[in-house]
């Protein structure tokens, strides 16, 4: 991730409507929301919701694909992590926040300094 990428994904949620519309997606997993879905959820008119998808998936932030008539949209995780690791390691000092490899499970554990123990 770079300065770059992450600017165009903290403007995709800077709107109300997309961050509504990005946190139902990330909710629903993999199996993502048809866009009629989430136009109804957020009581947003179809072609403004449209709108707000687009400039969400212009970021990275999610994908679309076809199944019938429908266009169902999912987040992308690999978009979210790389955000993530890029706030933690570029963004925040040790004493707030670090990422630790685990290589028991295989992943990265990030840690939040202050929330479950001292620095």
């Amino acid at each position: 991730m770079d300065i770059q990428n992450s600017i165009l994904i903290f403007d995709a949620l800077s709107q109300e409507t997309r961050l509504r519309a990005f946190r139902l997606l990330v909710q629903a997993g993999s199996e993502g929301l048809a866009a009629g879905t989430l136009s109804k959820k957020l009581n947003t008119p179809h072609n403004t919701m449209s709108f707000h998808l687009n400039h969400l998936s212009t970021a990275g932030l999610i994908s679309s694909r076809k199944e019938g008539r429908s266009v169902i949209y999912s987040a992308n995780y690999d978009s979210i992590r790389d955000l993530i690791g890029f706030i933690v390691k570029d963004c925040c000092n040790l004493e707030f926040a670090s990422i630790r490899e685990d290589k028991r499970k295989g992943c990265s554990i990030i840690e939040l300094a202050g929330y479950c123990c001292e620095p």
